[in-house]
């Protein structure tokens, strides 16, 4: 091979000549960083694209019905405890009706019946009510005073232990009865909150929030502004924007409790 031709980028004009001394070794080839990247990009996308076909199996795995969202799933089984809910109560009154038909009890005792159905909430009850609503905050909400942080996601949502604030609030209050959305609490009802959902006896609720009692509203009110746990979570309705509103309903009717009224865990004392 002739060695006549200039190197390229040398800056000098004649090559090495035979015999003047071992040629320079030739410099080392690298990649440009752009190539590496885009081979690397390509070989992710097809580690994903089998992952994805591993998976998949053949199937849509998009709108595959075996893969339904949980929260499709909590919904589904929210409507069908609703509806057990209400063949329940229908069930309830025929039996009520039977056992006034045909029990033969004496009137002091079908007085103390009624007496422990209505202190046991499965009984409609009427009497003057106040409502109280809780909501969360708007989710571009900044702190509206000085000397206060800006708020974390779990500042701007209701929580368990405010729902509970105020149910305990008017119980304290003289409550008669409370109504938690739609459905009225008994003894064994528990307010719990999963995320910024409410399962309440088998059903799922999003907020708006709505606490209704009966009894005398301005001992509940009182009840309410006295209440500790209340007086912290005014604070984030003034600083962060979090929902607070009560308002007074005049003459109401709570339904009864339609659930079941089972001890599946405790027992009574012998």
């Amino acid at each position: 091979m002739s060695n006549s031709a200039d190197t390229p980028g040398s800056g000098q004009g004649t090559p090495p000549t035979k015999g003047s001394g071992p040629a320079d070794p030739p410099a080392t080839r690298r990649f440009p960083p752009v190539r590496v990247l885009t081979v690397a990009v390509f070989a992710l996308a097809g580690l994903i694209f089998f992952t994805s076909f591993n998976t998949a199996k053949g199937t849509n795995i998009r709108t595959d019905s075996s893969l339904l969202k949980l929260s499709d799933l909590i919904h589904e089984r929210s409507q069908k405890n609703r509806q057990l809910d209400e063949t329940n109560a229908a069930l309830r009154d025929d039996v009520d009706g039977l056992a006034e038909r045909d029990n033969g009890s004496t009137e002091a005792e079908d007085a103390r019946l009624k007496a422990l159905e209505k202190n046991a909430g499965t009984q409609k009850l009427k009497g003057e009510a106040l409502t109280v609503t809780l909501n969360d905050a708007p989710p571009d909400a900044t702190a509206k005073l000085p000397g206060y942080p800006e708020p974390q996601p779990d500042y701007l949502v209701i929580h368990q232990q405010d729902l509970q604030a105020v149910v305990n609030a008017l119980w304290q209050g003289g409550a008669k009865g409370i109504k938690v959305m739609d459905q009225r609490l008994i003894s064994t009802s528990a307010v719990r909150c999963v995320g910024n959902t409410l399962i309440l006896q088998g059903r799922v609720y999003s907020p708006p929030y709505k606490i209704q009692a009966v009894g005398d509203p301005e001992k509940l009110q009182k009840a309410l502004s006295a209440s500790p746990a209340i007086q912290n979570y005014m604070v984030y309705v003034n600083v962060y924007g979090l929902g607070w509103k009560v308002t007074e309903d005049g003459a109401v009717t709570l339904p009864g409790y339609s659930g079941t009224v089972d001890l599946h865990y405790a027992k009574p004392v012998e």
